[in-house]
């Protein structure tokens, strides 16, 4: 690009960069080409956890499960697999753009909802309302754990110093409050036998629960978040020049930020809620997205959306395959996959900025 064109496009977060001097139409070819790679690969995992689970059932019995009601798999289908499978793609969807907004807001590459201490806001406060109140089911929970999300939301953005915020105080902030709140979720359950039944595997992260009800009521929390963090793409991108770049944009820093958190909150709360505290999806999905999409969020949160369950989605049948006639809870497999991948990042120290 020109010299001209350079600072214009430092100026204008809409104007595509173009690294390695490739023209923003070529790029954005690409980078459509890769959405369309994505969407194929949701659509074969998708396929994969109808397929696959704890019991082993013929490919022929599994199709007919889905649409025959007289078949002897349809019970396992319907009941099972296929709840599981759409709780899956809403989670993963949820954690991915989560992660993907934090990132963006806080400037921290290693944000993360579960490394923030988000997803530990919203168990807590579930523990809380199971052990005091008796509160049970996705209805009861996800009203908890949209207040635990939001409150520490905003207590980790205070504490790590608001806007003068930087990644490492924001990082010892997230895991102060994520070793507090989780302490406590661990002594509530440890006092009641009754919670510890109800929330051991809970508690794990899983996707095992999954119901039709539960299903029908994460939607709109998830389909709210999901179009509040895309509508922000564009805001954030100004926001990463600076506030008062932001403003010359017309951009305005404290609502971008209000809504950021309301976002995150929206989808870190209702994925808690139905699926217990999951770590590390939001975390690795905006890392392996930004090497091929770059920093502009109008591309890298679309492909957040569809990696992110492709990641939970596969996380899960690899549980299922790996512990039968049992399984796996997808929050071990990754937290195992996970943490290798973020010790790498945290100690090359060379992530790419957000």
């Amino acid at each position: 690009m020109s010299a001209t064109t350079s600072l214009q496009a430092r100026r204008d977060p809409e104007i595509p960069q173009s690294p390695r001097g490739r023209p923003p139409s070529r790029r954005n070819t690409v980078r459509a080409a890769g959405l369309l790679g994505c969407l194929l690969a949701l659509l074969l995992v998708l396929l994969l956890s109808i397929a696959f689970g704890a019991k082993q059932l013929p490919p022929g019995e599994v199709w007919h499960g889905l649409f025959d009601s007289d078949s002897p798999g349809y019970t396992a289908v319907h009941r099972m697999r296929l709840p599981r499978t759409l709780l899956g793609l809403l989670a993963g969807t949820a954690l991915g753009l989560a992660g993907g907004v934090m990132q963006a807001l806080t400037r921290n590459p290693l944000a993360d909802p579960g490394l923030l201490g988000i997803n530990a806001g919203a168990s807590a406060a579930v523990a809380a309302a199971t052990t005091l109140l008796g509160v049970t089911g996705f209805t009861g929970y996800v009203w908890f754990a949209l207040a635990g999300a939001a409150l520490v939301s905003v207590l980790v953005y205070a504490v790590g110093g608001g806007r003068g915020a930087t990644p490492a105080r924001l990082a010892l902030a997230g895991s102060a409050l994520n070793a507090m709140l989780y302490s406590f979720v661990s002594a509530a359950m440890l006092l009641d036998t009754a919670s510890l039944e109800q929330m051991r595997f809970w508690t794990v992260g899983s996707l095992a629960s999954a119901q039709p009800a539960t299903i029908a009521r994460l939607l709109p929390f998830v389909a709210a978040g999901v179009l509040l963090a895309l509508a922000l793409a564009r805001p954030l991108n100004a926001m990463a020049l600076g506030d008062d770049s932001a403003r010359a944009l017309g951009a305005r820093p404290a609502l971008v930020r209000a809504a950021a958190i309301l976002a995150v909150t929206l989808l870190c709360g209702a994925a808690t809620a139905a699926c217990g505290p999951i770590v590390f999806v939001g975390l690795m999905v905006p890392h392996l997205v930004r090497a091929h999409t770059g920093p502009d969020l109008r591309w890298l949160l679309p492909y957040c959306a569809l990696l992110a369950p492709v990641l939970l989605l596969g996380a899960d049948v690899l549980g299922r395959l790996l512990g039968r006639p049992g399984e796996l809870q997808v929050g071990i497999v990754t937290a195992v996959l996970g943490g290798p991948f973020f010790l790498y990042f945290a100690r090359r120290g060379k992530v790419a900025r957000a």
